[in-house]
């Protein structure tokens, strides 16, 4: 064979054994992200749930397309329905928690036509937009029975409300806790207003809040028009601080500590689940810098090291009091969504 013949054939094959091993990497990626999702789904349906824990379980099942587990979670929250609209509520006590997984359900009621879950979506949406305590001002607050406002609260009613096409309140909601919560110094998220002493109840830097911000931020920009762009990059660049505050106190395993300013405050696993999947649901919607993604998998890979052979997330604020590590439905729903939006990223 000619010399260059002979060159070029290898070059050739040597490109095809290239394609080949790409191919099979990159299904092998697709593989791994599907069992994780598979181990921490089942892991998660063993566990017992209560409103917000049922709500963010069914929204990542939708963020997973799994549409025979968001309609289930959807009419067993049904079964819990309160006279005053909310849903999937065990032990009463959060005004905006049954809406985390407003979203979800609201969906289970579009794929299925059924007239109960609409009903039941729309006594929510009663609820969060008319019944539900507020201040003077019209900002939500977390709880029954005292005036407080919580991080938590950015990913239960303002994903829920955009979803449903309330563009403006969900924007006032947020707008109304950023006010109360936000410091600009440390770029992070103090944990509880109480409006009613005009002071912090906890004014700590609580992890898992800032992930539960930075998340349902991701899915508030994800639901608004493309003609709304001033408010898509001002939400952009929110979630980006947040991150970007986060990150400033990161450990060297790619965790946090529960208190993310404390290193005295235990390690904890949510906090990386939570803001990856913002990360990647930033790259992936063109509003995050693509040099994100690189912080995003080292996220993902820190917490992929605590995930046990049952698939249970260990490490993460646990289930019942949060105030220790162990396991919890919101942890398992966060490793869904996590993996979920890496693979949406990896497919492109």
């Amino acid at each position: 064979m000619h010399r260059r013949h002979f060159l070029l054939a290898t070059a050739s094959a040597g490109g095809s054994r290239a394609i080949a091993q790409t191919a099979r990497a990159s299904a092998a990626a697709a593989s791994e992200t599907e069992r994780r999702i598979q181990k921490a789904t089942a892991a998660a349906l063993a566990m017992q749930r209560r409103d917000w824990e049922q709500g963010i379980l069914s929204q990542a099942a939708l963020e997973a397309d799994n549409r025979d587990a968001v309609i289930l979670l959807t009419k067993a929250a049904i079964v819990q329905r309160t006279p005053d609209g909310r849903l999937g509520v065990v032990v009463s006590g959060s005004s905006t928690d049954p809406a985390m997984g407003g979203e979800a359900y609201a969906r289970a009621a579009e794929w299925t036509g059924d007239a109960q879950i609409r009903e039941a979506v729309q006594g929510l949406l009663e609820w969060i937009r008319v019944k539900a305590p507020r201040n003077s001002g019209g900002v939500l607050y977390h709880t029954l029975r005292t005036p407080e406002m919580w991080s938590d609260g950015f990913n239960c009613a303002p994903p829920f409300l955009a979803a449903m096409g309330y563009y403006d309140e969900a924007l006032a909601q947020i707008e109304g806790y950023r006010k109360r919560l936000w410091n600009a110094d440390k770029k992070l998220l103090a944990h509880i207003w109480d409006d009613g002493a005009q002071q912090f109840r906890d004014k700590a830097f609580w992890g898992v809040g800032n992930g539960w911000a930075a998340a349902g931020l991701a899915r508030v920009i994800r639901r608004l028009p493309r003609e709304r762009q001033d408010d898509r990059a001002r939400l952009a660049a929110f979630v980006k601080d947040i991150v970007d505050g986060c990150l400033a106190f990161q450990r060297s395993d790619g965790l946090f500590h529960n208190v993310v300013d404390q290193p005295g405050t235990f390690v904890e696993t949510n906090l990386a689940q939570a803001l990856a999947y913002a990360t990647y649901e930033g790259v992936s919607g063109g509003w995050l810098p693509k040099n994100y993604l690189a912080q995003a998998d080292r996220l993902r890979a820190a917490a992929r090291e605590k995930m046990d052979s049952f698939g249970y997330v260990q490490g993460v604020c646990g289930a019942p009091n949060f105030d220790r590590p162990g396991t919890a439905t919101e942890g398992q729903a966060f490793c869904i969504m996590m993996e979920a939006a890496g693979g949406k990223v990896a497919r492109g």
